[in-house]
């Protein structure tokens, strides 16, 4: 099942259950779609699995950005609105890696690249990358990496 189909069948879910929370995330994600299937310059209509990521880790990234601004403004109830969304939006990412897990690919990655300085460290990121596709943080993985190569 694609994510658009799983959009699709979870607004119905929410529509009957009368979910504000998970339909107002549901509903972003559905615009985001379209908005990312009819912009200009695309050749196929569907998103690939790593656009659907991209796109799903902007919507977060955006989330995020205003609930800081929210919670700095001391305006609770925007940042409970954007702290929701965030986790029903999340629910659509693949299942996030953990420390070991991603120490070990970190640790396989340079092995497979012989990196062995900071400098090889843009070698072993565009090694890496598809394989954490929305599984990790990226600044995570590249303060790790800095870690493991020096």
């Amino acid at each position: 099942m694609t994510l658009k189909e799983r959009i699709n069948e979870d607004l119905k879910v929410a529509m009957k259950a009368k979910d504000e929370k998970a339909l107002r995330g549901i509903r972003a994600i559905k615009a985001a779609i379209i908005i990312a299937e009819t912009s200009e310059g695309r050749n196929s209509k569907d998103l690939t699995t790593e656009e659907e990521i991209a796109m799903l880790q902007k919507l977060i990234k955006q989330r995020k950005e205003s609930l800081d601004i929210y919670t700095k403004n001391g305006k609770e109830d925007l940042a409970k609105v954007e702290q929701e969304e965030i986790e029903i939006i999340e629910k659509y990412l693949p299942q996030p890696l953990t420390q070991e897990e991603l120490e070990t690919l970190i640790k396989e990655t340079i092995q497979q690249e012989n990196a062995t300085t900071i400098k090889d460290m843009g070698k072993v990121m565009k090694s890496l990358t598809p394989k954490i596709m929305g599984r990790a943080d990226n600044k995570w993985v590249s303060e790790l990496i800095k870690k493991l190569l020096s």
